[in-house]
């Protein structure tokens, strides 16, 4: 049953319900909201993504702001033990926040305490989350590529700041078709489950060999993509695109997507033919796909990599960081979580040491056989 308690917002108050809870009407009132606020449509903050990770994360919830009955704002979050609090599906989740009908202002405490969390942690906390921003620890840059115009008119772009990147490039993927076969690019492969599985061996391989956890090696991940390979609603899907040469996937990527944005989810590729760069073939194949689809802006993620300086046309900002209340559980999430998120905001910020980091989380997956 849901929990109803009462916000210390004047003339509000707020329903804690587990995401199966929501009706049509909320989730219905959620996207219009969120249309209103004028925020990227990322797919991360669809009520459906929310409702996905709730059939995987038991602790999923989502706390209905209401105003004289009528709801102004959804929170969805995870809870823990001892209170500790999470953006929903935080490790796989691009985009982080509360969606409000603009005007409405929180105090991110007494949410918290509404809610019964000690702490919500975040770690892509999207732009005008006014609440929680002051919160923030780190900002980051989350690369994006915008193909509202279409793909000649960004292609023409890229030429202009890249014009080796993409002539190399197209260069690749010729060859690959002279040396191993006809090159083919399906958009939306979701018939083929074999080019799936492949994708998750080539990415676990890819994080055992960079030192990394193996984020299909959790369940609730792998059980999250299924979810959201299956569904069709076109505001929350998962898109999965392949590249083949000779009817064989080489680089395949899965992501989600809303009616305009796309979002650079697993990507991975097989590297045994890595010489021919087909992870940068598919990716250039893609966005050609994506943008006739109607798509106007792929989020590549926030993250450093010297492909997404290449292809992105501008930046967006995120924040990593946490709320904690004063409460016992408030302390123990800072104990837990805070000196190793300045350790690594430390090195992030020292690209030798962060250099030197890297290499030696190879050399750690290489020793466990990655």
């Amino acid at each position: 049953m849901p929990t109803t308690q009462e916000a210390e917002l004047p003339g509000k108050r707020v329903l804690v319900l587990r995401p199966d809870e929501l009706g049509q009407s909320d989730k219905k009132m959620w996207r219009e909201i969120r249309t209103e606020s004028g925020a990227p449509s990322n797919p991360f903050l669809d009520p459906l993504f929310t409702a996905a990770v709730g059939h995987v994360r038991p602790g999923a919830r989502v706390a209905v702001l209401q105003d004289d009955g009528s709801p102004v704002g959804f929170f969805p979050y995870e809870a823990g033990v001892l209170g500790r609090g999470r953006a929903i599906g935080l490790g796989v989740s691009d985009s982080q926040g509360a969606v409000l009908r603009p005007g409405v202002r929180l105090d991110a405490r007494r949410l918290l305490r509404v809610c019964g969390l000690a702490s919500w942690e975040f770690d892509n906390l999207e732009a005008g989350q006014e609440a929680f921003a002051p919160h923030a620890v780190e900002e980051l840059a989350s690369p994006v590529v915008d193909i509202g115009d279409g793909f000649e008119a960004y292609a023409r772009r890229l030429r202009a700041q890249s014009p080796g990147f993409l002539r190399q490039t197209l260069a690749k993927e010729r060859k690959l078709a002279r040396q191993v076969g006809e090159v083919r690019f399906v958009y939306d492969a979701r018939d083929d489950p074999g080019a799936l599985g492949a994708l998750m061996e080539w990415k676990s391989a890819q994080y055992r060999r960079t030192g990394r956890r193996d984020r299909f090696a959790q369940e609730w991940i792998t059980r999250l993509v299924a979810l959201l390979g299956r569904s069709e609603d076109p505001e929350c899907r998962g898109v999965l695109s392949v590249l083949y040469a000779a009817d064989r996937p080489v680089a395949a990527h899965f992501g989600l997507r809303s009616r305009t944005v796309l979002s650079w989810w697993f990507p991975a590729y097989d590297r045994a033919y890595a010489k021919y760069s087909p992870g940068l073939v598919l990716q250039l194949r893609m966005l050609e796909a994506a943008a006739a689809d109607g798509v106007e802006m792929l989020d590549l993620g926030s993250g450093p990599a010297r492909y997404k300086e290449s292809l992105k046309t501008r930046d967006l900002r995120v924040y990593e960081g946490a709320v904690i209340r004063a409460v016992p559980g408030g302390a123990v999430h800072w104990l837990g979580r805070e000196p190793a998120r300045a350790a690594r905001r430390f090195v992030r910020n020292r690209p030798g040491l962060a250099a030197a980091a890297a290499r030696t989380l190879e050399e750690v997956g290489r020793l466990r056989g990655g």
